[in-house]
């Protein structure tokens, strides 16, 4: 009973760190000495960096990635919103240096469509393998397995006539032994 209460015990504890764990937010990558000291410059550049993606890392925001290059682009952010310019302006200047593929989501638009379709093509193509691979199995037949060799075929013989309990193996102190010649 005890062995069970301890078992029992362990796991609600980590069922409760991963509950406790599911309700904080990301923490964000933002060191002290990079923050603005106005408030609402601090909000505007945390929304931009978090609509920018992280070069090295790629699936993350510039926001929440440790990487250096995304720690510039924070401080660059920060920059050009010190001078005075929008978020568009900064989010515009940074697509400018580093191409659309820089924003996590990058508009529609000619030189953006093969981000926007690049994922839904490769499924398409790799569903259509699919169904071709599979008619030409069907349309072929799946191939004939190869038969026995003489010797398998003898040995099988060997294997089925014997009494039951026999099958060419000796019992001995130490187990049985193979006395079938292979």
């Amino acid at each position: 009973m005890g062995r069970r209460r301890g078992i029992a015990g362990a796991l609600a504890a980590v069922l409760a760190g991963i509950a406790l764990l599911s309700f904080t937010g990301p923490a964000g990558a933002v060191e002290p000495e990079e923050r603005l000291s106005d408030p609402a410059l601090e909000t505007r550049a945390r929304e931009i960096s978090r609509e920018l993606r992280c070069l090295v890392c790629q699936n993350e925001s510039i926001d929440e990635s440790n990487a250096d290059l995304a720690k510039d682009l924070r401080l660059l952010v920060r920059e050009r919103l010190t001078a005075g310019d929008t978020n568009e302006e900064v989010k515009d200047f940074i697509v400018e240096r580093y191409g659309a593929y820089v924003l996590l989501r990058p508009p529609f638009k000619a030189e953006t469509a093969l981000l926007w379709a690049g994922p839904f093509t490769l499924l398409l193509l790799a569903v259509i393998a699919l169904v071709l691979t599979a008619r030409a199995r069907v349309r072929h037949g799946a191939p004939e397995p190869a038969g026995l060799t003489e010797e398998e075929v003898r040995r099988l013989e060997a294997i089925v006539a014997a009494p039951e309990g026999r099958d060419g193996r000796e019992e001995t102190a130490d187990g049985p032994r193979n006395n079938a010649k292979t």
